[in-house]
């Protein structure tokens, strides 16, 4: 199969053996998706393609640039600390309305287009019958495995927010936060300090921009290693938007990221703050020396960021244009 030549073999050795402890985890899930109204088999009659429809097209647009892997796990982040996992970060601005996409937070966010495409597809196939909430939610868990990581599968039937405006996104994260912020963001949303550990894993992804780090440079910052803050430096000479990657192997799926912060090498604050705060440290030297370890926790974690206040049919819908409501 195309999606499965596009991946090391060791990894996907590494994504199947965990997978085989995920299905026990989504069977003590089942009771919990039940009462949400979610459903592993959700598209089963309705939709019967939706997988290869989505699978596919997400393996063509990550083989053309492998980049956007990142690109689709944090807008399926951003996207379910805002308002819930609903499609809202998807929604275009409008002028009377400015929405989660235009804030300062969210500009960076990439992968849009990939998902206007499965949309496009599937509205021929099964016309208004999948959520945009749930093409986002697939297309981040299938990324996850074309680069390296751990193949799960996720509950559907999630259905679209109707609101999406900016000044929503002030509870997301910012990369300046420390570790007691970190954990009672995320806690609010009901993660554990260690769920939080394995959902930051996902910076194994990606890069920054000088704008998100860059404070960490104005003086002598006692968590980052001195030749490391050399290396970020060189990179915003560049300018603000300059881009600096989370780690060396920044399109592979793996534990390098927790190896990383164990050299002071994180390139954010709230990155190497997970290693320098007694409260983290331990969950960051587990992941960086078990990578089976943080494949389980982090597949586990998405599945339940995924279940964050989702919509059904009495406050949600089923756009037909993932950029805009009905």
């Amino acid at each position: 199969m195309l999606y499965k030549s596009c991946v090391r073999p060791s990894k996907v050795v590494m994504a199947n053996f965990v997978t085989v402890l995920l299905l026990i985890e989504v069977f003590a899930y089942g009771f919990r998706f039940g009462a949400d109204g979610l459903n592993m088999n959700y598209y089963l009659m309705s939709c019967p393609f939706i997988e290869p429809v989505v699978k596919n097209t997400v393996n063509r647009a990550l083989m053309e640039d492998p980049t956007l892997a990142a690109g689709l796990i944090r807008m399926h982040f951003h996207d379910c600390f805002i308002q819930g996992c609903d499609g809202s970060v998807l929604i275009d601005s409008t002028k009377d309305n400015t929405a989660e996409k235009d804030s300062p937070g969210n500009l960076s966010l990439r992968g849009f287009e990939v998902i206007d495409a499965i949309k496009e597809q599937l509205e021929i196939q099964c016309p208004g019958v999948v959520s945009c909430a749930d093409i986002l939610a697939m297309a981040a868990r299938d990324a996850v495995f074309f680069a390296g990581g751990p193949v799960y599968d996720i509950p559907k039937g999630r259905k679209d927010g109707r609101r999406s405006k900016i000044e929503d996104t002030i509870n997301l994260p910012f990369p300046t936060f420390n570790a007691s912020e970190l954990i009672r963001s995320f806690g609010q949303r009901g993660f554990s300090a260690q769920e939080m550990v394995a959902l930051s894993g996902a910076h194994t992804l990606g890069v920054a921009s000088c704008g998100s780090f860059k404070n960490r440079l104005s003086q002598v910052d006692p968590t980052l290693d001195t030749e490391f803050a050399k290396t970020l430096g060189r990179t915003c000479s560049s300018g603000d938007n300059a881009k600096q990657p989370f780690d060396a192997t920044s399109n592979d799926f793996d534990n390098v990221y927790f190896n990383a912060l164990l050299r002071r090498n994180g390139v954010l604050t709230s990155d190497q703050t997970l290693y320098t705060s007694p409260r983290t440290r331990n969950f960051v030297n587990a992941y960086a020396f078990n990578q089976a370890m943080f494949f389980f926790d982090f597949q586990q974690a998405m599945v339940k960021m995924g279940l964050l206040d989702v919509k059904d049919n009495y406050n949600g819908e089923v756009r037909q244009n993932c950029r805009k409501i009905n």
